[in-house]
């Protein structure tokens, strides 16, 4: 295996290439910082030759480096991403950037169908083990659709990036260059839990039964639910992402996998989140699967277990059941993430706890149970599909009610300060 600089390597990217790179962590971040400064180099010296241009960028969330939504590179690079992190956010509402909805589960048969180009993969992995594989460590993504039909694939090669077996292994044959630079994985830094967060964590933890599947998302809240799950028994992870929470409850016998239909006893998640601790944990852990996205968020595989516990939260919620997740109004905040594909496994699961948690009100105290959605806002999941709601102030199951119920329901939960206002709009 020859090494070549991020410099060089970045010189495999053609104008008009479609670029993809994996999320979190997992992101490349010497790679990308060498794709812009080979823009700049290109904009001083006023090259047209070959020149950067017309260059798409795909990717999940992503924080921190996101220079290439800059201005100054309008027409140079395009970033269509599959979810909106505090990073693009910017871009993608004043139309810098883009945002392509949908599930997270369809993004590598968009891939693979061709709907979303794919000519270039910049990827971060492990060290090359004795069979010649590297592991893209904590985030895989959609990225084996992309590496099998990208014609460049290029690697960070990172002393510091975890051993992950599953899907985030990749054969050294099938890498176009390679780059090394060792650099710590950036950590997760947890906030500290409020009020807000603990009780809507124990209204969760009250409705999840022993031997449930959890999935587990980004924020205070699943981590206040994890934090009340002490005393249940037999739980399992198959989730998107996981972080940190989950290792106590391991450690303590409470997460064993034991009553999973599918993949018994392992820890499967698609990126994780967190801190040093978590990458130590997980490095050549074998009861940790990490899956392509269009595995772990199958709605099928999903429900392919019993109890699955499906936690998301909701940016506004009407009091239809009506739930926006990925926008306000008509801006784009977030993306529609896996929430979908995790309601749907959750409803089909056998025993399955679908569930949206939220605050009842934000910290500018406007409430977040509304009598309508805002106009533009967009519907992530139905009201169809809408079982449990939990906020600080309760938990209220909708499924089975008529549209009068629901509301009932949901004002039950809302902020006292607002429960007036909601009776009097139905």
């Amino acid at each position: 295996m020859t090494y070549i600089s991020a410099d060089e390597a970045v010189m495999l990217v053609r104008p008009g290439d479609h670029i993809h790179w994996p999320c979190v962590s997992g992101a490349p971040e010497h790679l990308i910082q060498a794709l812009v400064r080979r823009a700049d180099r290109e904009l001083e010296e006023g090259r047209t030759d070959n020149a950067l241009r017309d260059v798409t960028i795909s990717h999940f969330y992503t924080e921190g480096y996101a220079d290439y939504t800059l201005p100054k590179y309008n027409g140079i690079f395009r970033l269509d991403s599959f979810f909106v992190g505090s990073n693009v956010r910017e871009a993608t509402q004043i139309g810098r950037a883009d945002y392509i909805p949908c599930s997270l589960s369809e993004t590598p048969r968009m891939v693979s169908s061709g709907a979303v180009g794919c000519d270039v993969v910049f990827l971060m992995v492990s060290e090359p083990d004795a069979e010649g594989y590297v592991s893209l460590g904590t985030s895989v993504d959609y990225m084996p659709e992309a590496i099998a039909r990208a014609r460049v694939v290029v690697v960070q090669v990172n002393s510091c990036v975890p051993y992950t077996y599953g899907d985030s292994r990749i054969p050294v044959s099938r890498i176009t260059a390679f780059v090394r630079h060792d650099s710590t994985l950036k950590p997760a830094a947890p906030s500290p839990l409020s009020d807000t967060d603990i009780a809507i964590g124990r209204h969760c933890a009250a409705i999840i039964p022993d031997g449930a599947t959890l999935q587990i998302g980004i924020g205070n809240i699943p981590t206040a639910v994890l934090d009340q799950l002490g005393d249940h028994r037999h739980l399992g992870i198959h989730s998107e992402m996981f972080s940190d929470s989950v290792i106590p409850l391991i450690d303590k016998g409470v997460i064993d996998g034991s009553h999973k239909h599918t993949d018994p006893g392992k820890h499967v998640a698609m990126f994780l989140k967190g801190s040093q601790r978590l990458y130590d944990f997980v490095d050549r852990n074998s009861d940790v699967l990490m899956r392509d996205v269009g595995y772990t968020n199958n709605p099928a595989v999903i429900a392919s277990n019993p109890r699955v516990v499906a936690l998301n939260s909701a940016i506004q919620i009407d009091l239809s059941g009506q739930v926006c997740s990925d926008s306000i109004g008509p801006r784009i905040f977030s993306g529609s993430g896996g929430q979908l594909d995790f309601i749907l496994g959750a409803t089909y699961s056998d025993g399955g706890v679908p569930i949206i948690a939220m605050p009842s009100i934000t910290s500018k105290g406007v409430s977040k149970i509304v009598p309508t959605l805002t106009p533009g806002a967009g519907v992530v999941t139905p009201r169809t599909l809408v079982q449990w709601v939990v906020t600080e102030q309760g938990a209220v199951n909708l499924y089975g009610l008529s549209l009068r119920q629901r509301a009932k329901a949901l004002i039950s939960i809302a902020h006292p300060s607002v429960r007036d206002q909601l009776e009097a709009s139905m």
